[in-house]
């Protein structure tokens, strides 16, 4: 029983961090600071995720292949997830901008941690400490991704509650994603697929974040804190894999 219910256990920990994110709101800041300093420090965790985890870990699991076509095979994957982060851009209806891009990054995020489930619950079902470690690790970067969503949402609709929703939501697909294993995946998922998700969710990610969420972050002309966030966010998630 528990070699089950642990791995659900560490899964709806690092899941239900990213809530942590949502209570950013509460700062009693200038909203255009708030703002910038948000996604900018969103936007380096998602690309520091991308290069120094993402793409290493698709390399590995890729190993058993030759190197050129590991590199094949990831530069296939992520050049696939720049066009589905593209697409999905494109069917997000939207005037407001800022809006835009919480949506955006709900949906991204939903598609990122649905595989990020996966391979938790199936590592601790494996192994429980490294388990532990890996939803720890999880659970630091669902921080700012929750910050991704909620503070871009919640300065165009103003609507506490929705923001909260949909921050739990985005979270809580992690969970799904176990789910999934457990019931229908865990026998079908093997190190290729793993290698080829990684690759496809760094190509997403990376789109994203430099398109649509630094693109905003940079519209409201708060230099200072830009720059700040964008070196914070890189430091933070750098320490984070140092220290576990």
């Amino acid at each position: 029983m528990n070699k089950v219910l642990y791995p659900f256990i560490l899964s709806f920990i690092a899941s239900i961090s990213t809530v942590l994110g949502y209570f950013i709101i509460y700062l009693k800041c200038n909203i255009k600071k708030i703002i910038t300093f948000s996604l900018s420090f969103a936007t380096s965790v998602m690309i520091t995720i991308s290069l120094t985890d993402l793409i290493p870990s698709s390399f590995v699991y890729l190993s058993e292949f030759i190197f050129f076509y590991k590199v094949l095979i990831m530069f296939f994957f992520l050049i696939l997830g720049i066009f589905l982060s593209y697409y999905i851009s494109l069917k997000v209806d939207s005037n407001n901008s800022l809006e835009r891009v919480g949506i955006i990054s709900m949906l991204a995020i939903i598609l990122h941690n649905i595989p990020e489930g996966i391979i938790t619950f199936m590592v601790s079902k494996v192994n429980l400490n490294l388990g532990l470690k890996l939803s720890i690790a999880i659970g630091l970067h669902n921080i700012p991704e929750g910050i991704s969503i909620a503070v871009p949402l919640y300065f165009a609709t103003k609507k506490k509650s929705k923001t909260f929703l949909i921050v739990l939501i985005s979270g809580l697909s992690e969970l799904l994603g176990s789910i999934l294993a457990y019931l229908f995946l865990s026998k079908y998922i093997n190190n290729f697929i793993i290698g080829c998700i990684f690759s496809l969710t760094a190509g997403i990610m990376l789109n994203i974040s430099l398109t649509e969420i630094l693109k905003e972050a940079i519209k409201y002309k708060e230099k200072k804190y830009l720059i700040l966030g964008l070196l914070l966010g890189t430091i933070v998630m750098l320490l984070s894999h140092f220290i576990l």
